[in-house]
């Protein structure tokens, strides 16, 4: 499918989200004036639009990246994905002719849907859904629709003087095969390049195929001309041929999934190969525009570490694209890390929400927010958060494409009372924090963190989060881990945080995959068996499952998910030994306000539990009032309808809980465990109980005085 005229005027992104100086970004743009566009670069301080909190506050970076004007050129992309051979092949005008495939449809769309593409022979299922051969001119169907999720062998035989076309159910008992045929016809010389789940003309490709294909192959006299074993190497983006050419698969489809094979025997399918010789093809498979560079940046060396907005225009169509500056590694520039969470960014980039209502439009319009949602655009590819057209959840995510709501302004709730913010627009509630109290810092984000390991925040007096720290690798819990071992200061400022984990692929680092497996709150299941990730055989779904929950990194972890809002915290801890974490403070009711749900406790909270993690030093400071209803206790916390883990009641369970906790070797935590936390901070101009407690704590942990009231 290629693009629609309902194209934006104007998008584009950045080859990667973060950078260091010397290293190069280079910006991709589709811009659809006859005029070029301008870029200009600002330093990104405040991402909320809301007219009553900070605003969108931005700080002119021209001295790092002089404004400049570039040519429009609309450029195209296309969704599906699908298999190409890396060399033509040759059939000569022989006895016969067969191609065969075994597949799992998923999808009845109306229109033909290619198995096997090979110059004029097209091998594929009709508009009904039932096997089909096209020859040429010529059409021939068995005339009988496959059951969808049902695995059935289709094949097309073209003799001298006749075609014979079967589809053979893989059922027990077994079916009889439906026959078709057609007299009159030879088969056809061919030199092409085969293809996979789509057809091709030239390089566009068409009629893709949505479910699993396993063992397609192409025969001449019974001799194999080619054939395929998606068994093997299914960590790459190659299909390894056992005869001809490999594939080159286009559009990541999903591999490590279930074969015709597969009888539950074995979950883990790199003990088991074989039971996952299938790869998962979706006609909306979109993950990599390979849009052109229209220009680069490169950092300069002194540029300062932060949260950096390429800003483009052209005939009054606007976009902003984020990325984050990064010091020299082993170099800090600051005594605070603030820690970007772009791989949770980049799992949820373009997360279409259900609850999503074209009323929205009347906010964004009054705020000046971020104007295009992904919910109006889904053809630019959805979220993990998301499903496929044919109902499988979409289990890979990348930001090579514009991603919508990684934007300042972007309202993820626009119906909500309060700012209604979510990921980077929030996270930035934190930074406009750190401005308007003096803090100085620098940013690191998780990729960083995944390549380099804890000689990324090596150095820093501490290491702070967003607000939704929530997808991790082992590499990026690894360097936390070490870093606070090290004696090194965590603080972990959000709710729902180190619960997912991902896996980045080997070839294509801006690739990341999520099984969802098992339990917790999850936007869809995955199939059974199919738990482990493709891209580096890890048994996929919550870090917890794992054996890592997130109380064992920093004391707390999800316990309880609400609608967006919000609730105040009350004092525990009575022990002088933490007065000066209060200092300044009169109540014990802290944050009853703020523009994340109007709230300093809500949406997701953390709750402490010492059986998977929580260490005996943890101090209970504050403990979220949480409202008697709007919460519901998350799955992995569970058992029936009457019982869950913790023994008490689900209410005793469903509360976000403040903590400071000691490691040995020097280590400490803090914890606040709500995702709305960071939304009080910028209250009433920055002077409240919440900014107050955080500026202590701050205050403590980077070794400065201790703030004056």
């Amino acid at each position: 499918m290629t693009t629609k005229p309902q194209d934006l005027a104007l998008l584009g992104y950045a080859d990667r989200l973060s950078a260091r100086p010397g290293e190069t970004l280079a910006f991709k743009v589709s811009s659809t004036a006859s005029r070029p566009f301008t870029a200009r670069l600002v330093r990104s301080i405040s991402a909320d639009p809301n007219p009553e909190g900070p605003g969108i506050i931005e700080e002119d970076a021209s001295g790092f990246f002089v404004p400049q004007s570039f040519a429009s050129t609309h450029r195209p992309f296309a969704a599906g994905s699908y298999g190409v051979a890396q060399d033509e092949v040759r059939a000569a005008p022989e006895a016969s002719i067969t191609l065969s495939a075994v597949i799992f449809p998923t999808l009845t769309t109306g229109t033909v849907q290619t198995v096997i593409g090979f110059g004029a022979y097209d091998l594929r299922l009709d508009e009904s859904g039932a096997a089909s051969l096209g020859l040429g001119d010529q059409v021939i169907s068995t005339g009988r629709p496959l059951k969808l999720r049902q695995w059935c062998r289709i094949t097309a035989t073209v003799t001298p003087g006749a075609i014979t076309l079967e589809q053979q159910p893989l059922t027990r008992p077994a079916l009889a095969p439906c026959v078709a045929t057609h007299k009159g016809t030879a088969p056809l010389a061919t030199t092409a390049t085969p293809s996979i789940a789509a057809r091709l003309v030239g390089d566009q490709a068409s009629q893709h195929f949505s479910g699993k294909i396993e063992a397609p192959a192409i025969a001449v006299d019974d001799r194999p001309l080619c054939a395929w074993d998606f068994s093997i190497g299914i960590r790459t983006t190659t299909a390894s041929a056992t005869t001809g050419p490999d594939l080159t698969l286009v559009n990541f489809p999903a591999r490590a999934v279930t074969g015709a094979a597969w009888d539950g025997s074995e979950m883990n399918w790199t003990h088991k190969p074989a039971h996952y010789a299938a790869i998962h093809f979706h006609g909306d498979d979109i993950y990599d525009f390979e849009w052109d560079t229209d220009f680069e940046f490169t950092v300069p060396e002194d540029m300062p570490s932060g949260v950096y907005v390429m800003r483009l225009e052209c005939e009054g169509n606007e976009d902003a694209i984020p990325f984050f500056v990064c010091p020299p590694l082993g170099r800090p520039k600051a005594r605070l890390c603030v820690l970007i969470s772009t791989f949770t960014y980049t799992i949820y980039g373009n997360h279409a929400r259900p609850d999503y209502d074209p009323s929205w439009q009347d906010k964004i319009t009054e705020r000046n927010a971020y104007p295009h949602n992904p919910a109006e655009h889904p053809h630019y590819g959805l979220s993990t958060y998301n499903y496929h057209a044919d109902g499988s959840g979409i289990c890979h995510a990348s930001h090579h494409r514009p991603l919508f709501n990684l934007r300042p302004g972007f309202l993820t709730f626009g119906g909500a009372t309060c700012s209604g913010l979510r990921h980077f627009p929030a996270d930035m509630h934190l930074i406009s924090w750190l401005h308007a109290k003096g803090i100085d810092y620098d940013v690191i984000t998780d990729r960083e963190l995944h390549d380099d390991g804890a000689a990324a925040i090596k150095g820093y007096a501490a290491v702070t989060t967003g607000t939704h720290p929530e997808y991790h690798t082992a590499n990026t819990l690894d360097a936390l881990r070490d870093y606070r071992d090290g004696g090194g200061t965590l603080m972990y400022l959000g709710g729902n945080g180190f619960y997912w984990r991902i896996a980045v692929h080997g070839e294509n680092d801006s690739l990341l995959e999520i099984r969802r497996a098992e339990d917790g709150i999850r936007a869809w299941a995955a199939e059974p068996g199919e738990y482990y990730n493709a891209f580096d055989g890890g048994y996929g779904g919550l870090w917890r499952r794992n054996g890592r929950a997130p109380q064992d990194l920093v004391g707390i972890g999800f316990a309880a998910q609400g609608e967006f809002f919000g609730d105040p915290y009350r004092r525990v801890s009575s022990d002088p030994a933490f007065d000066w974490v209060f200092d300044g403070i009169e109540s014990d009711l802290i944050g009853d306000y703020g523009f994340s749900g109007h709230g300093a406790a809500g949406f997701e909270l953390d709750h402490m539990d010492h059986r998977i993690g929580t260490p005996d030093s943890a101090v209970l400071l504050a403990r979220s009032v949480t409202r008697d209803t709007g919460f519901m206790l998350v799955p992995e916390e569970q058992l029936t309808h009457l019982t869950n883990l913790t023994g008490g009641s689900a209410k005793d369970a469903m509360h976000a809980d403040m903590i400071y906790a000691e490691y040995p070797g020097g280590g400490r935590v803090f914890a606040t465990g709500s995702i709305t936390f960071c939304g009080s901070l910028p209250w009433n101009g920055y002077d409240n109980d919440v900014s107050r407690l955080l500026e202590n704590v701050m205050a403590n942990f980077l070794g400065a005085p201790t703030p004056p009231r």
